[in-house]
């Protein structure tokens, strides 16, 4: 059996919060771990669209640690509350889907979570072997939603107040606009408490946007007299465009069932920035030594390790291949020698790439910018990048011991590192 410090430590990896507190989930497991009895760890997916793409896998990949840890993992889809349509964040009464669109998005979610999970349609084994890693279960909350009666919906219904409900931000916000909300998006976030009083919970997953929803979990399981689950709260993974939810319906999203030549191709066209995010929600890496790597092979480490995951390595390595055939052919940078840069001082003003591309003296290229006006407006036009992103800080600075690829223009190019003496 894996020690409580040590579960705690890869349960924490990449999450947001943890509630009420990480010294409350410590007890959890240290209960589980002296009675020798798994937790019960969920997490819900609506099926309102029919493929799963890698910002759901940040939840499912922390499915993955509890199974590993040997806990009771369920994949629970909303086969009734993915007709209502999850309200988190929405601005206006989402439209419903029928039972048969909602079945039909579901068939494809089995053979695509046993990508991530060992999963199981069965039901939970009661008596399950301590400590040693178990099938996860998928359910259905049509298996107790199909079978609750007026009187056991109105129950529920008495659990809550409206006034808790309009405590969220996007029903609240709605309400002051006048905008319409439908009594059954009030029962939303009922139902998904009610989930984790089905399946007496222990601990819930869910991204950020789910926070009010798993709270309410909490809420609801107390009233049912239950002891309240953990709720832990996972980023919401950012898409391809760098600003909003990798969605499919913004088509900046990576499908785990796409080819593995697109999956990399996408990888490689993300931003350094949210390359190390990625790594941190995606893979299991050690972040310290990925951050000591060059950024373009970290790159293609990452991509090659996502394909892999969902293809397999022979797939993974032939991307990878066709990738660099294609593309790193064109790249000015390759068998370039790296100029170093010696500087008798790290400050912030020596560090700063316009004082780098000023000093002739060191870099003896005369097409970099002749002066600061000139820099300013190649900023502007975006018409310099450093290790393939597109730089827009006026102000932008260099680190000590990274080597960086910089373009100016569209024919100046140098790779350099910067030594402090």
């Amino acid at each position: 059996m894996v020690p409580v410090e040590k579960q705690v430590e890869l349960i924490k990896r990449g999450t947001v919060e943890i509630l009420p507190s990480v010294k409350d989930l410590t007890e959890k497991l240290a209960v589980s771990a002296a009675n020798k009895k798994p937790l019960v760890i969920k997490a819900g997916f609506d099926p309102t669209a029919p493929d799963i793409h890698l910002g759901h896998t940040v939840l499912l990949r922390k499915l993955k640690h509890f199974q590993e840890l040997g806990h009771k993992v369920i994949f629970l889809i909303g086969d009734y509350t993915g007709m209502i349509g999850d309200p988190s964040g929405a601005s206006k009464t989402r439209k419903m889907l029928n039972r048969q669109e909602v079945l039909d998005n579901a068939k494809t979610y089995e053979k695509q979570v046993s990508k991530i999970l060992d999963i199981t349609i069965e039901r939970l084994v009661e008596k399950a072997d301590f400590g040693k890693q178990q099938k996860a279960q998928m359910k259905f909350n049509s298996e107790w939603f199909r079978k609750m009666t007026i009187e056991q919906l109105i129950e529920l219904a008495s659990k809550q107040t409206i006034a808790r409900i309009l405590e969220r931000d996007d029903f609240s916000n709605r309400h002051k606009k006048g905008d319409n909300i439908s009594f059954s998006e009030f029962l939303y976030p009922l139902f998904q408490g009610y989930d984790s009083v089905a399946l007496k919970a222990d601990i819930e997953i869910g991204g950020t946007d789910q926070k009010f929803n798993m709270l309410m979990g909490r809420d609801i399981q107390g009233r049912y007299n239950q002891k309240p689950q953990i709720v832990i709260t996972m980023p919401i993974l950012v898409g391809l465009d760098g600003t909003q939810k990798m969605s499919k319906s913004l088509d900046n999203y990576i499908g785990i069932d796409e080819s593995p030549e697109d999956i990399f191709g996408k990888m490689m066209s993300i931003s350094d920035e949210m390359m190390f995010k990625y790594y941190e929600l995606l893979t299991d890496d050690d972040l310290s030594k990925v951050k000591k790597l060059h950024p373009m092979d970290a790159k293609k480490n990452l991509a090659k390790e996502i394909v892999e995951q969902y293809h397999g390595k022979t797939k993974a390595q032939r991307a990878q291949a066709g990738f660099e055939k294609t593309f790193q052919k064109q790249d000015p940078f390759t068998g370039m020698k790296v100029k170093a840069v010696d500087l008798t001082t790290a400050n912030e003003g020596a560090l700063l790439l316009k004082n780098i591309l000023f000093d002739k003296q060191i870099l003896g290229l005369a097409k970099m910018p002749q002066s600061k006006s000139e820099f300013r407006r190649l900023i502007e036009q975006k018409a310099i990048t450093v290790n393939g992103t597109k730089i827009t800080d006026f102000q932008y600075k260099l680190e000590a011991n990274k080597e960086y690829c910089i373009k100016v223009g569209k024919t100046s190019f140098i790779k350099i590192t910067i030594r402090v003496n």
